[in-house]
């Protein structure tokens, strides 16, 4: 029995960004600050607490973006990377990874990404997929093996249309 509101339960999930490194900043400017009372220079409290705050809103800006468009989620249902979200139940094939010592592309690693954007986030494992209308795609994760594993058990299991 499933409660309509109830939010779907991630089998794999990697948020894109974290919210700690927002308090990296500060905590720089914290250790500063004691530098300064300790070695006598002169206590700089104003210009720390501004440059703490400007750095945390900075790299504030950047977890957002992060998180919203570097984030990858599979629930029971869907594929989520960064702001793109594919029905798994779409999904015909996990394509074989590629080889890294072939100097010739395969066809899926030229194809789409997912996620609205240009390419393959840095620091990603790109997975071709080959989805139920006949369309090559990309996803993408840190964890690619791991990524794949999950994807390639839904599609063995059956959920994935298969061709």
């Amino acid at each position: 029995m499933t409660d309509e509101g109830a939010p779907e339960v991630a089998v794999f999930t990697e948020p894109g960004g974290r919210w700690r490194t927002v308090a990296l900043g500060p905590i720089l400017c914290l250790v500063v600050l004691i530098a300064d009372v300790f070695v006598g220079a002169g206590v700089h409290v104003f210009g720390l607490a501004l440059f703490a705050a400007v750095l945390a809103g900075f790299v504030a800006l950047q977890v957002l973006a992060a998180r919203r468009h570097a984030s990858v989620e599979v629930t029971a249902s869907d594929l989520r990377c960064g702001t793109e979200t594919v029905a798994l139940a779409d999904i015909a094939e996990v394509l074989p990874p590629a080889d890294p010592q072939d100097e010739d592309l395969q066809p899926w690693e030229t194809a789409r990404v997912l996620g609205e954007l240009s390419g393959v986030p840095r620091r990603r494992t790109p997975i071709g997929l080959r989805l139920a209308g006949g369309d090559t795609v990309r996803a993408w994760a840190r964890d690619g093996d791991g990524l794949r594993a999950v994807l390639e058990s839904v599609v063995t299991r059956g959920e994935g249309s298969g061709q």
